[in-house]
């Protein structure tokens, strides 16, 4: 099931939650399919300003950074290349359409890979 946390100045989130969430869970169906959308989960972050610094020294305007949780098996696939290109560049261009081409240069998209029986949902070990 695919987790994205978006960590983002709360000034900048505010109001744009629904937009950005709608946003990554399409991003997600379009590579994945109709059927990942009920198993799409966003979190996202709102950071205080004076909360993200940037060279040991607040921000003063950071893009959004996207953890992107997925099984580590996706990158074992034979077309992962491709799978990680099109994570990468729907995410992106999800955050852009909310928060505007300002922000393209910095977005951070990571993928981690999670090995099968690392995860727990309602007290059970995810098969």
């Amino acid at each position: 099931m695919p987790h994205l946390t978006v960590h983002v100045l709360e000034s900048d989130l505010a109001g744009r939650e629904t937009e950005l969430i709608e946003g990554l869970t399409e991003a997600i169906v379009a590579v994945y399919g109709e059927w990942a959308r009920e198993i799409a989960v966003v979190r996202l972050v709102g950071v205080p300003a004076n909360r993200w610094g940037i060279g040991g020294k607040p921000a003063v305007a950071p893009a959004p950074s996207v953890t992107f949780g997925i099984r580590e098996a996706a990158f074992e696939r034979p077309d992962a290349g491709d799978l990680v290109a099109r994570l990468v560049a729907g995410v992106t261009e999800a955050v852009v359409a909310v928060f505007g081409e300002r922000v393209r240069p910095g977005v951070t998209v990571e993928l981690v890979g999670t090995p099968t029986g690392r995860t727990g949902v309602g007290g059970v070990v995810a098969a």
